[in-house]
C-alpha cells in the first residue's frame, strides 16, 4: 500500500525535550525583565536632569548685579560742605598788654588788701581809670578752689564808662581753674573807678587789673 505526498508532508512534527524549552522560556522572561528595569531607570534618570528653563530664569530675574561703587571724590564732592562757624560766634582772644613802667610821681594808691589769698596789684593814676580807695572789695577764694588747691594769676580788662562804672569786663588771662577766673571777673564788677581824664573831662577808657590766687598755709 502506497502512502500519498499530502499525508507525509502533514504528519512531520518538530518534537523537543520539555527541559530545553523551559530554558528558552526562563531566558525570555529574563531578557525581557531585563530590558524594561533598563528603560524604567532610564527614564527616571532623563526625568531627574531635565532642566527647568522655566525657574532658572526666575532665579536670574532676582539676582540683580550691586552697583558700582563710586569714585571718593564723587562721593566726597556729593556731601554738603559744612560752612564756616561766623566769626562773632567764635569766642575772642584779646592779648595782654604789657604792664607800663611806673611813673615817678609817687607810689600807686592800693586797689585793697589781701583778704584770703586773693591780692589785686595796685595801679597808677594817669590818663587811665584808677579803682577808688574803699570801692574795691578783694576778691574772696572761692571754696571749692581752695579745697583743691587751685592758684594762678589772672588778668581782666575792665572797661570803665565816664561815670566810672563798669562797663564791660573780659578775661585776658586765665589761672587755669574756672572757679579763680569767675571769682576775679565778678570782684571788678562791683568796683567803682575814677574815670580817665582828657582835656579835664571824665572819658571812657580801659584798665587791666591783676589777680594773684594763693591759698594760704
Amino acid at each position: 500500500m502506497s502512502t500519498s505526498p499530502s499525508s507525509s508532508k502533514s504528519g512531520i512534527v518538530l518534537h523537543l525535550p520539555r527541559r530545553l524549552l523551559a530554558i528558552v522560556g526562563i531566558a525570555f522572561g529574563v531578557g525581557l525583565l531585563l530590558f524594561l528595569v533598563v528603560w524604567l531607570v532610564g527614564r527616571k534618570d532623563n526625568d531627574f536632569y531635565k532642566p527647568q528653563p522655566a525657574q532658572v530664569q526666575q532665579e536670574t530675574e532676582q539676582v540683580k548685579p550691586l552697583p558700582e561703587p563710586l569714585p571718593a571724590g564723587s562721593a566726597a564732592s556729593s556731601m554738603p560742605q559744612a560752612k564756616p562757624a561766623p566769626a562773632g560766634d567764635a569766642p575772642k582772644l584779646v592779648e595782654t598788654a604789657p604792664t607800663p613802667p611806673p611813673t615817678t610821681q609817687g607810689p600807686a594808691p592800693a586797689a585793697g588788701s589781701d583778704t584770703a589769698g586773693g591780692t589785686a596789684t595796685a595801679l597808677a593814676p594817669g590818663d587811665r581809670p584808677v579803682p577808688l580807695e574803699g570801692q574795691t572789695p578783694p576778691p574772696r577764694y572761692p571754696p571749692a578752689a581752695l579745697r583743691r588747691g587751685d592758684a594762678g594769676t589772672v588778668v581782666v580788662r575792665v572797661e570803665v564808662d565816664a561815670s566810672g562804672a563798669p562797663a564791660g569786663v573780659a578775661l585776658l588771662r586765665r589761672s587755669g581753674s574756672r572757679d579763680l577766673d569767675r571769682a576775679a571777673m565778678e570782684t571788678v564788677r562791683r568796683w567803682k573807678f575814677r574815670p580817665a581824664q582828657q582835656n579835664g573831662h571824665a572819658v571812657p577808657a580801659s584798665i587791666e587789673i591783676p589777680f594773684d590766687f594763693k591759698p594760704g598755709p
